[in-house]
C-alpha cells in the first residue's frame, strides 16, 4: 500500500456564546483535519493542534510531496524520514503539529487496512470503557460577583451528568482563583477536582494556589508555571504536595526527556494531535513510565483527537501498579464545539462520565462528508 494522496481541510465553526481562560479568549473554533489516502482506497484522519491555517502551509507545501509513495503502513519509518527531513528547522511547533496529523491518520489508515482498532495496534485494549474528567468553567464575559455562582453552577451541572472528575479554570487574578477553588469543593465535595492555570503564574503566586488547592483535596495542578522555565517545577514541587501535571506545549520524547529530567513534574500530558502523534506519544509514554510517572492525554479539538486519546489510555497500564487499578482519566472538553458534535456521523460514545472505546478498525470514529463541506473553509490535495 503507497500513499497516493494527501488532503487537508482547515475546518471553521463560529460560536454562540465565546469563551475565554488565563491566556486568551475564543469565538469560534479551527482545526486542520488531514486525510491520507492509499493507492488501494483506504484511507486514513487524523487532526493537528494548533492555528490550522499555518499548519495546513507546513502539510501541503513540505511535508506531503517527501511522503507520496512511501508504504503506507510504515508509520515509523514515515515518522523518522518526516523527522529527518525538517530537523534542522523545525524539531517543535507547527510543523510538528503537521507532523502529528499525518502520524495520527496513518495509525487510522492501518487500523482500516488491517481490520484492527488502534488500540489493538498500540498493543491491547485493556478496557472497555475508560473514565472522564470534564473540562469545562472558562471565563464568561460577567463580573466576578455573576461569573463565580455561574461556574459553580456549570460544574455541578457535569457532576449531575454523571463525571466523577473534572477540572476547572483558574488563572484570572489569584483573589479570584481562590475564592472559585474553595466553592467548587463546597459544592462537590465527593468529586475528583483539578485545576488548569495554562501557565499563568509565577512562583510565588503558584506555591499560592498550590496551598489552596491542596487544601481543597484537588487531584492535580495543570500547568502553573510558563514552559518555558521548565527549573521552576522543581521548586514548586518543594512547596506543596499536589500533583504537577504539564506537557500540552512539549513536543516529542526529546522535549518529554528534558522536561522530566527537570524535576518536579509528577503527571505527563502530551497531546497527540502535537507532540508528534501517535507513533511519538507511546514514546513518551515508555518516557515516563521508565521514570515512574503516569501520561494522561491532553485532548482539544475533534473526535478523531478524542478517539486517539481513547485508544491510547484504553492501552495503557498505570504505574506502578496495584491490586485495584488507578484509573487514568480522558479529558472531555465540555466547551461549545460543533466541529466535535456536528460533524461526525460515528462518535466516541460519552456517558455517566465514562468513554467506551471504539471497536471500529482504525480511530473508530467517522466524518460524515456532508458536514463537512458546512465547515470546510480551505482544502488541499497532493498527488
Amino acid at each position: 500500500m503507497k500513499i497516493e494522496c494527501i488532503k487537508t481541510h482547515h475546518l471553521r465553526c463560529h460560536l454562540d456564546k465565546p469563551f475565554g481562560f488565563s491566556q486568551w479568549s475564543y469565538d469560534q473554533r479551527n482545526v486542520l483535519a488531514i486525510e491520507v489516502i492509499a493507492d488501494n482506497g483506504v484511507s486514513g484522519w487524523g487532526e493537528c493542534y494548533g492555528p490550522a491555517d499555518v499548519i495546513q502551509a507546513a502539510v501541503e507545501k513540505f511535508y506531503a510531496p517527501r511522503i507520496l509513495g512511501l508504504d503506507a503502513l510504515s508509520t515509523d519509518m514515515i515518522w523518522h524520514y518526516m523527522w529527518r527531513s525538517s530537523l534542522d528547522f523545525a524539531r517543535g511547533g507547527v510543523m510538528m503539529a503537521g507532523m502529528s496529523g499525518i502520524d495520527m491518520a496513518l495509525w487510522d489508515l492501518k487500523g482500516k487496512a488491517l481490520n484492527m482498532s488502534v488500540s489493538q495496534l498500540m498493543g491491547g485494549k485493556l478496557r472497555d470503557t475508560v473514565p472522564c474528567y470534564a473540562t469545562g468553567m472558562y471565563y464568561q464575559d460577567l463580573p466576578e460577583d455573576e461569573l463565580l455562582p455561574a461556574l459553580v453552577a456549570e460544574g455541578v451541572s457535569y457532576a449531575n451528568e454523571g463525571f466523577k472528575a473534572m477540572k476547572i479554570k483558574v488563572g484570572k487574578n489569584p483573589e479570584f482563583d481562590e475564592k472559585f477553588i474553595i466553592a467548587l469543593r463546597q459544592a462537590l465535595p465527593n468529586t475528583i477536582l483539578a485545576a488548569d492555570s495554562n501557565h499563568a503564574f509565577d512562583l510565588p503566586e503558584a506555591i499560592r494556589i498550590a496551598k489552596v488547592l491542596e487544601d481543597n483535596n484537588y487531584a492535580w495542578f495543570e500547568e502553573p508555571l510558563s514552559p518555558e522555565h521548565p527549573h521552576l517545577f522543581r521548586q514548586l514541587h518543594e512547596k506543596t504536595n499536589i500533583a504537577i501535571a504539564t506537557g500540552e506545549c512539549e513536543q516529542t520524547r526529546y522535549g518529554f526527556q528534558k522536561l522530566i529530567q527537570e524535576g518536579g513534574v509528577q503527571l505527563v500530558q502530551a497531546d497527540l494531535a502535537y507532540c508528534g502523534g501517535p507513533s511519538e506519544a507511546l514514546k513518551i509514554r515508555t518516557l515516563a513510565s521508565a521514570n515512574g510517572l503516569n501520561m494522561i492525554p491532553h485532548v482539544w479539538g475533534t473526535q478523531l483527537n478524542l478517539a486517539a486519546a481513547t485508544h491510547f489510555l484504553a492501552s495503557g497500564y498505570a504505574e506502578p501498579g496495584r491490586a485495584e487499578e488507578k484509573k487514568l482519566f480522558l479529558e472531555y472538553d465540555r466547551t461549545e464545539n460543533p466541529l466535535r458534535d456536528n460533524l461526525y456521523s460515528v462518535e466516541v460514545e460519552v456517558k455517566n462520565g465514562h468513554a467506551t472505546v471504539p471497536t471500529g478498525p482504525g480511530l473508530g470514529v467517522k466524518i460524515d462528508l456532508n458536514a463537512l463541506k458546512e465547515f470546510d473553509v480551505c482544502t488541499t490535495e497532493t498527488k
